[in-house]
């Protein structure tokens, strides 16, 4: 794969053609049409929420989270962490509706309130299909900036979550701190990426002071935020992660509080009952960072993924998990939570047939319910455990199919005098300064899918999505700029953090 050279700055090709190109699907269009619970349902199903937390609490809370919810009006009885509905309330109701989670470039800022919609990646998964040879291989810190370049040429994928874990990194410090320079040095986009524990998130938090020029000015626009797996289904907390929150929490640093629930294995087979839990579970820390902060910026991620009950494997791709992701998404909504979810995680093994119609329902249906966030949209082959170049590209063009659904029908553009002149002249629109207009305006083309006619496919030797995505990849990635740090900060970088990411 073609390598950057890390020095060439400025203004590059794919940039400028971004830039002078309209786009007809910007970031932040409107979902929530699709509602696919009643508001008795939802009601019944935020009351089970409530009644959990109540009752059951979550088990396996350290002691700094026991203090500060007891403090608050909670109980520990038989070693779990109950939380008062009066309290989970008013904490819910006092939250903001919404915020902003920003990009380094202003122009990819991500409005959080109502129903607004964005597309990005997600997965951490440990393997890459390698785009020489189509083989699965562990995948590596070099392959996560290559796909985060990737990412900042792809204009329907609207931030970047850690997509990779790269596995040649020593120790859980190293990882931590490469993942997140890698991923900013590669894109302006949004950032979420993990932290290992409390130290390596502040380690993280030093890198991002480091790059914004102090601390105050990261905290005027943090462009990047923490992605938290704080319990384990079901209802444990983890101790590490929880220390992730309190650390996102005291410095202002934007949490997901994500729950990865499995339908049927550690969550009720019901998906109703799945919610109820997945919900619990996410407000449990959210509860615990807002006691913390209350001013603290959450993102509420109650994410239960079906199983094939018939294997016990996660099944990402079917008809329930695009159900379940979506009546998620509405109960999260109706309490007013900033929320994202889990869609595109396809159970295919390649960028095939299967991968195109299992991540097209999933993410559709997903951003019709309006997630803020649909993660792992993109990318993602064989149930979250490899990252696909051609597939983000490929997926990129589902995407933009996407949010073009989004888009509300104007019916007070119903001109009948023009349908008039028309019938009574040309006999079509082809030729009106309507269609002309609209042609940039109204419509989103496709980058690698093929609208040919079958004769001009034919002469070209009938060539497949998969080779059109594989020419894009090369030529996002000869185009990238390299790094989009200047020198003296890359210098300054390196000389304070572990930096393994060579030039």
């Amino acid at each position: 794969m073609t390598r950057p050279d890390r020095r060439r700055r400025g203004r590059t090709a794919a940039e400028t053609r971004r830039e002078t190109s309209p786009n007809p699907v910007p970031p932040g269009l409107t979902g929530g049409r699709y509602q696919p619970l009643t508001m008795q349902q939802v009601t019944e199903i935020v009351e089970g929420t409530y009644t959990l937390l109540e009752t059951v609490g979550v088990s396996e809370a350290p002691d700094f989270v026991n203090d500060l919810v007891v403090e608050a009006g909670g109980q520990v009885v038989n070693g779990r962490l109950l939380y008062p509905r009066e309290l989970v309330q008013s904490l819910v109701e006092q939250a903001p509706s919404g915020f902003v989670l920003c990009g380094r470039d202003p122009k990819y800022d991500l409005d959080l309130s109502a129903h607004r919609v964005h597309l990005g990646t997600g997965g951490a998964a440990p393997m890459i299909i390698d785009i020489d040879n189509g083989q699965y291989r562990p995948s590596t810190l070099r392959d996560l900036y290559d796909v985060a370049r990737l990412v900042e040429g792809l204009q329907h994928i609207h931030f970047l979550s850690r997509p990779l874990v790269a596995g040649d990194m020593p120790d859980e410090e190293t990882l931590d701190i490469n993942t997140a320079y890698a991923c900013l040095a590669a894109t302006r986009k949004h950032v979420a990426t993990s932290a290992t524990n409390g130290a390596t998130a502040a380690e993280v938090a030093e890198l991002c002071f480091e790059i914004a020029g102090s601390q105050e000015m990261f905290l005027q626009r943090p462009f990047l935020s923490f992605n938290v797996n704080h319990v384990t289904p079901p209802l444990r907390m983890s101790e590490h992660a929880m220390e992730v929150l309190r650390v996102a929490a005291q410095l202002g640093i934007p949490a997901h509080a994500n729950v990865f629930g499995q339908v049927g294995a550690s969550s009720p087979a019901g998906i109703a009952a799945a919610i109820s839990q997945a919900m619990a579970e996410a407000l449990a820390g959210m509860v615990f960072s807002w006691l913390v902060n209350p001013s603290a910026k959450v993102i509420c991620g109650p994410e239960p993924m079906i199983v094939d009950l018939r294997t016990g494997g996660m099944s990402g791709g079917g008809g329930e998990q695009a159900l379940a992701m979506a009546a998620a998404t509405q109960v999260a909504r109706s309490l007013g939570l900033p929320n994202r979810s889990i869609a595109g995680a396809s159970d295919a093994k390649t960028s095939d047939v299967q991968s195109g119609a299992e991540k097209a329902l999933t993410v559709t249906l997903a951003a019709q319910a309006g997630s803020n966030l649909v993660t792992q949209a993109c990318g993602m082959q064989a149930a979250l455990m490899a990252a696909s170049f051609e597939s983000y590209v490929v997926d990129n063009d589902m995407l933009g199919a996407v949010m073009s659904s989004l888009r509300p029908v104007k019916t007070q553009e119903i001109d009948s005098l023009m349908i008039q002149e028309v019938v009574a002249g040309a006999g079509h629109f082809l030729g009106e300064s309507d269609t002309l207009k609209r042609m940039t305006t109204d419509f989103v083309y496709p980058s690698v899918a093929d609208r040919t006619d079958f004769k001009l496919w034919e002469q070209a030797g009938r060539p497949t999505q998969l080779d059109a995505a594989r020419s894009e990849v090369e030529r996002i990635l000869e185009e990238h700029p390299g790094c989009f740090f200047e020198d003296g900060l890359d210098q300054r970088i390196r000389s304070r953090f572990d930096i393994r990411l060579n030039w």
